[in-house]
């Protein structure tokens, strides 16, 4: 946020600048760059400020591990193939896949949420049913 206010923000608008002192803007290419330049950071700025507004700061001393739920890290096993993986179960801005993070809204999230460790859960997947087995919930 800071880069894009203080370095990004003045850099575009002195393209800006560079380009007026050029002359006529109606048809200044480099002017109408920077502009749409100056609307997108514009944009990402935007967004990062409601994202800080609406940030909020956990204590993960106080997070549950009893029952499925948001930020938990979840193991669970396939029991139809018996394979077992790893998932923590983020807000869905923060999934990645390679990194073990689903979002909540996904079946299997969704699937899991409430469960307790030793719980079977059948869930929807593109695939068909699967059942897992949750064997461990951590932070």
């Amino acid at each position: 946020m800071d880069r894009l206010m203080n370095v990004e923000r003045p850099a575009i608008s002195k393209q800006i600048g560079e380009a007026i002192e050029k002359g006529d803007i109606s048809e200044n290419a480099e002017y109408d760059a920077a502009k749409d330049a100056q609307g997108m950071l514009e944009a990402k700025i935007a967004e990062l400020q409601l994202k800080i507004a609406n940030a909020r700061i956990l204590d993960e001393s106080k997070i549950d591990t009893s029952q499925v739920q948001i930020l938990n890290k979840v193991k669970i096993k396939n029991k139809k193939n018996n394979t077992t993986m790893q998932y923590t179960i983020v807000p869905e801005g923060e999934a990645n896949v390679k990194e073990g993070k689903i979002s909540a809204t996904t079946p299997i999230a969704k699937g899991l949420m409430g469960k307790k460790v030793g719980d079977v859960v059948e869930i929807k997947v593109p695939s068909g049913l699967i059942p897992f087995e949750i064997i461990e919930i951590s932070i």
